[in-house]
């Protein structure tokens, strides 16, 4: 695994936990690098929460990466040979359990509070965030550990060889590395 402070591609993907900021750190980038930004769980998310079938997510996220740049967010293993296959940049914030809970925490707060929609009109609500088998809170409980284990796992893997990475441990090193960010030439 590499890490190429300053370096950046056109095709960048932002993994990590549940509530590090990759949505936050992809629209950043897409704005610096004026190219689109795609998010992946408005890909993802349905009305009512219910989830594409795997084939037509796997087919959104063709169609969504088929330009020449762009940025993505998420961690989506169903679509993971598609969208790291297709990137030249991976970004990860692998942020210690108690950033990532305290963002976790706060964003959903907000987000029940204020009624915030999301995608395809969706909305947190308190029971679903707070009380449900299916809470981000639970999920990021038993994700991150496995995560910070299997991402240098997959980054291992010879169709991935190619990716430029970028590992980010907390906040203050990803601020220090957007200050620093490299345009590509074709950017400049």
């Amino acid at each position: 695994m590499e890490n190429r402070p300053g370096m950046i591609g056109q095709r960048i993907v932002v993994i990590g936990t549940t509530c590090a900021g990759k949505t936050t750190l992809a629209r950043i980038l897409a704005e610096r690098l004026h190219v689109p930004h795609i998010e992946l769980d408005a890909l993802y998310w349905g009305p009512g929460w219910e989830a594409l079938p795997t084939e037509t997510f796997r087919s959104a996220v063709v169609k969504a990466l088929s330009g020449d740049a762009w940025t993505t967010d998420g961690n989506y293993s169903k679509a993971r040979d598609i969208i790291w296959g297709r990137a030249d940049t991976l970004v990860w914030l692998d942020y210690p359990f108690t950033v990532v809970l305290w963002r976790l925490l706060t964003r959903t707060l907000r987000r029940v509070i204020t009624r915030e929609v999301l995608w395809n009109n969706n909305r947190e609500t308190w029971k679903g965030a707070f009380f449900s088998r299916d809470s981000l809170f639970v999920w990021a409980i038993q994700s991150h550990t496995r995560r910070r284990r299997q991402t240098p796992q997959h980054l291992q893997e010879p169709a991935y060889q190619h990716l430029t990475v970028i590992r980010l441990r907390s906040p203050k090193a990803t601020r220090a590395w957007l200050n620093q960010i490299t345009l590509p030439p074709s950017k400049i």
